[in-house]
């Protein structure tokens, strides 16, 4: 760490990266030390499961009451959210197989996504974490057939194992196909980066083909419209949603892969700002005066030491700008210093879409760069975006999708 006199000092505990849980919904527990969350919006889809597949069992059999039917629905629908559990769940076993951290898993409307530390390594990584979805829902799928056969046709348990065995195998099939964001658009990803050598270039075609699954999709659900198979509109609809949803997938696929190709070729470690060390009591303005002597261009981040030289933040921007200039000598940069939390550390070998990943979350923050107890500096995210996309704002996701 570079002071305004030549020093070095360690990084203290908070500033050395730790793995970071994220998650949205409701948090169900964990599985293999994986967080699993269940988002709101699934309660929805399940309610609307329940009533239709109650009301169609209830219809079949004049011995089910509706009660019953509704009962046998929602059983049907746990079975379903276990299923696309398994199924991300196998995703989540081979990334860490392939040394990949897993962050949590999250059940949603249309299925769920799991979470990771980083994209693969290498286009094989990709093919196999990729295809592990599908491969279970697929087992699922079977199993559940081999025991609607073997059950007593036209009862309720048959009826259940065949509505169960069908739902997994068309998760797994739909899945397999090669667009994002589907499983099977990850692994014709992983394809085209093996044939080109370009981890974008994959990403990119696997998002247009993504695109042209979702309006064919969407073809689907017109062409419902007029088949006289079809009665009311929850399946029309249903797929509806799925093709949207595939198609904002596929085109945060895109934009994701154009802004990482316009990320210079740099590490965080070499994008980082130089820092210069001064303790919190230090005045505001001395601080200022200190930053100046680095020039402009690369004007350095003020840290704040403790007494033992230890790092425990740097200067809040936002917060040091607001004190007026005639404060600044009797204002102690303890005051406007933001702590370092394990949320802003990045290591110094990030780069491309790993960094991209690493500040998703707060795109605009500061991060403290260190590569063990090395401290190489701070990377400012604003910095960073503008050199990406000047006028906006990344989103970003390393995640496994499936629609069901």
């Amino acid at each position: 760490m570079d002071e305004h006199r030549t020093a070095s000092a360690p990084a203290s505990p908070a500033a050395r990266p730790e793995p970071s849980e994220r998650g949205s919904g409701i948090r169900l527990g964990r599985i293999a030390g994986v967080p699993i969350y269940l988002a709101p919006s699934w309660l929805l889809l399940a309610a609307l499961i329940t009533i239709t597949y109650g009301q169609y069992l209830s219809s079949r059999s004049e011995a089910l009451t509706l009660t019953t039917g509704l009962a046998v629905g929602f059983g049907f629908v746990v079975c379903l959210l276990i299923s696309v559990l398994l199924h991300e769940l196998g995703h989540a076993v081979t990334s860490r197989h392939s040394g990949i951290g897993v962050r949590g898993i999250t059940l949603e409307m249309l299925g769920g996504y799991t979470e990771m530390d980083k994209e693969a390594p290498r286009p094989g990584v990709e093919l196999y974490v990729s295809l592990a979805g599908p491969a279970v829902s697929l087992v699922i799928g079977l199993l559940a057939a081999g025991a609607a056969a073997i059950l007593p046709r036209g009862g309720l348990a048959e009826t259940f194992a065949f509505q169960l065995a069908l739902s997994n195998i068309v998760v797994a099939v739909f899945n397999a196909l090669p667009g994002l964001p589907l499983d099977g658009g990850r692994a014709l990803q992983a394809l085209v980066w093996k044939m080109t050598g370009d981890a974008n270039t994959g990403r990119i075609v696997a998002g247009w083909v993504g695109r042209l699954l979702a309006l064919a999709t969407a073809g689907v659900a017109i062409l419902l419209l007029w088949s006289p198979l079809v009665h009311g509109y929850f399946g029309i609809l249903f797929t509806l949603l799925v093709a949207l949803t595939m198609w904002v997938g596929a085109g945060q696929a895109i934009r994701h892969a154009k802004a990482v190709g316009q990320l210079p070729p740099f590490s965080a470690r070499e994008l980082a700002r130089p820092v210069v060390a001064v303790t919190a009591h230090t005045p505001l303005s001395e601080a200022d005066r200190i930053a100046s002597l680095g020039g402009d261009e690369r004007r350095p981040v003020v840290a704040v030491v403790d007494g033992g030289g230890s790092l425990v933040g740097f200067l809040h921007g936002a917060s040091a700008r607001a004190v007026p200039a005639e404060r600044r000598p009797w204002v102690p940069v303890g005051d406007v210093t933001r702590r370092i939390d394990k949320d802003h550390v990045l290591t110094g070998d990030l780069r491309g879409a790993e960094l991209l990943q690493a500040i998703r979350d707060d795109p605009g923050g500061d991060y403290l760069v260190v590569t063990g107890e090395d401290v190489h500096g701070v990377l400012r995210g604003a910095e960073l975006v503008s050199l990406v996309a000047p006028s906006r704002r990344p989103r970003t996701q390393t995640a496994r999708r499936n629609s069901t």
